[in-house]
């Protein structure tokens, strides 16, 4: 978390026995408050990047995207289409913690269903 400080002049009077709202010297007496603000950072997000193999069927990397990265039919076979011509493609875009999970996932379904499909993580 980041703090921010801002800066506040206060004019004010000190009172002296006499009920004047002056200094000794009769000037205007001012005091520097500061207030913390706390803001909360936005987690950093990283992709989920699928890479092509020569073993892995289509139709299986088609329901990974859909069982565990939760895109519809068309996208997942769009985005399918993209590792295979381009050897890589994103999955998607996550906070680190949900993005290793989804990572292990595919590899650990993959691997259950002896298919060399790997997964891997690139912050954003």
């Amino acid at each position: 978390m980041a703090n921010d400080r801002e800066l506040f002049i206060v004019f004010g009077r000190s009172r002296d026995g006499g009920g004047n709202n002056r200094d000794g010297d009769g000037d205007i007496v001012t005091d520097r408050r500061t207030k913390e603000q706390t803001r909360t950072k936005k987690p950093a997000l990283y992709k989920c990047i699928l890479l092509n193999d020569d073993y892995t069927p289509m139709e299986f990397v088609v329901e990974i995207l859909k069982q565990i990265f939760h895109k519809p039919h068309g996208e997942a076979t769009r985005i399918m289409l993209h590792v295979h011509q381009n050897g890589m493609g994103v999955a998607g875009i996550y906070p680190y913690e949900i993005a290793e999970t989804k990572v292990r996932s595919v590899e650990e379904l993959a691997r259950e269903s002896q298919h060399p499909l790997k997964c891997v993580l690139e912050k954003e």
